[in-house]
């Protein structure tokens, strides 16, 4: 394997957004990994009582924010796990009042699941991530309105 190819998975990963790869060629293993930029607690971030309307697109990403809510982040790069199992019921649902310390969701990362649980007590809005995507640093989880 030569450095052009270990190149071009290391690009594959950033537009993935994955945070570790593992192949075989030719009889060569590589392994690829990057850290996570911080650790695995929801980073809230308040929104402007100022500004625009509409949240979530089916996407996830976020085309506005909405009047008073909390800003539920992804502290990391991984897959978002609703429920804590397959066929579980899911965390946390929109109108679920959640209180400092319960899980909301799982996201893994580099094959460790890392549980994220909420900084404060609310109310569940909006939840703005399809079970199994892919998230990036900062990605809008949940919307949380204050109690």
């Amino acid at each position: 394997m030569d450095e052009k190819d270990i190149r071009k998975y290391a690009a594959l990963m950033r537009e993935l957004g994955l945070t570790g790869l593992e192949f075989s060629d030719n009889g060569s293993s590589v392994r690829l990994e990057m850290a996570p930029a911080e650790p695995a607690y929801a980073r809230l971030v308040k929104t402007d009582i100022g500004s625009a309307e509409d949240a979530c697109t089916s996407s996830g990403e976020v085309s506005g924010v909405r009047q008073g809510l909390i800003d539920i982040t992804s502290p990391m790069v991984g897959v978002f796990y609703s429920a804590p199992a397959e066929n579980a019921a899911p965390f946390v649902q929109v109108g679920d009042t959640v209180k400092k310390g319960d899980v909301l969701c799982i996201i893994e990362a580099m094959k460790l699941m890392n549980e994220i649980v909420s900084d404060q007590d609310g109310v569940i809005a909006e939840i703005c991530v399809g079970n199994q995507q892919i998230v990036d640093y900062g990605h809008v989880l949940f919307r949380l309105r204050k109690n």
